[in-house]
């Protein structure tokens, strides 16, 4: 005969939260290791972080502390914020939330805190049940918790977040280089994007640079706008009329070029020596060469553009 669960009441089995539910979690921290697969030793009661108790704290099987977080109720945000302040307050790299009722909110939110921070965050449901007249029992499921996506996520975002510093300081320091050679850049600011652009005095000519980890280089774009496909080649084919002109002054050779694919054209020429994640005690010697380089650059082609009738 197959019997049927029957859910009751968490107040039925354990009438106090802390008084009940936390010791019996402590004397059976095996459940809960088992559901979320990570061993948990030296559980104590009610840790003090400041004017707070955290109501059980634990050790990981390389003895990093665990923080667990109990509310035999739905899911708040008062609890949300203890469990970050008690993970910060005992320098823990694991918070368990145990709830009767996960809220979707905070579903989300300790899945973006597994993602964008390095601490491991979990949040399980827990549930009375029984079978016929049986003893009730507990039921606890993970609703979310860290896994390698998330890992994957997290080191994405924080990669991200850092090149973006990163370029906006080279940026910081480029710009503050060309403020002596030239105005061309003044009314820039420094940006995270990956370029920059200044406007060369006639609409759709566009002065830029562009930065990746390693090196860099400076383009003359050329973008009238809308269906000026054609427009933005006959700019191109009349600049390179003056090409050997145009290179004789910078020194060096440009990629002259319009792809098919693309409704721009571009005239390029690379600085290869360093990008935005060198050596910080090179930056200084890298944004002063881009600097020099965006001069010359600009310098080489400003006279054929004014002269253009357009």
């Amino acid at each position: 005969m197959i019997g049927k669960i029957e859910k009751v009441p968490l107040r039925e089995i354990w009438r106090h939260e802390a008084h009940d539910f936390t010791k019996w979690l402590q004397d059976n921290i095996d459940v809960l290791s088992d559901v979320i697969n990570l061993p948990l030793t030296n559980v104590e009661r009610e840790q003090t972080t400041g004017n707070f108790y955290v109501d059980l704290t634990a050790e990981d099987n390389s003895g990093n502390t665990v923080i667990i977080e109990n509310q035999l109720e739905k899911s708040d945000h008062d609890h949300l914020g203890k469990i970050i302040t008690y993970l910060s307050s005992m320098d823990a790299t694991t918070a368990i939330w145990i709830v009767s009722d996960p809220r979707p909110e905070h579903v989300s939110a300790i899945n973006w805190l597994n993602e964008s921070t390095a601490a491991n965050f979990y949040l399980l449901k827990i549930e009375g049940v029984k079978i016929g007249n049986s003893d009730p029992a507990p039921l606890l499921t993970l609703i979310v918790g860290p896994s390698e996506e998330t890992e994957n996520v997290g080191k994405s975002k924080r990669e991200k977040k850092e090149r973006y510093v990163l370029r906006k300081d080279f940026w910081t320091i480029v710009l503050n280089k060309l403020k002596d050679k030239t105005n061309l850049f003044n009314a820039v600011s420094p940006s995270e994007s990956s370029w920059l652009g200044a406007g060369s005095g006639k609409r759709g000519i566009q002065y830029t640079m562009w930065v990746t980890q390693d090196d860099a280089r400076l383009s003359l774009y050329i973008d009238r706008g809308k269906d000026s496909e054609e427009e933005n080649q006959a700019i191109l084919e009349k600049l390179e009329l003056h090409k050997v002109e145009i290179e004789s002054i910078y020194g060096d050779k440009f990629e002259w070029h319009k792809r098919d694919d693309e409704r721009a054209c571009q005239i390029i020429i690379n600085v290869p020596n360093g990008g935005y994640k060198s050596d910080k005690e090179k930056l200084d010697s890298i944004g002063e060469n881009l600097a020099e380089c965006m001069t010359r650059f600009e310098k080489s082609f400003s006279k054929y553009i004014k002269d253009l009738k357009i």
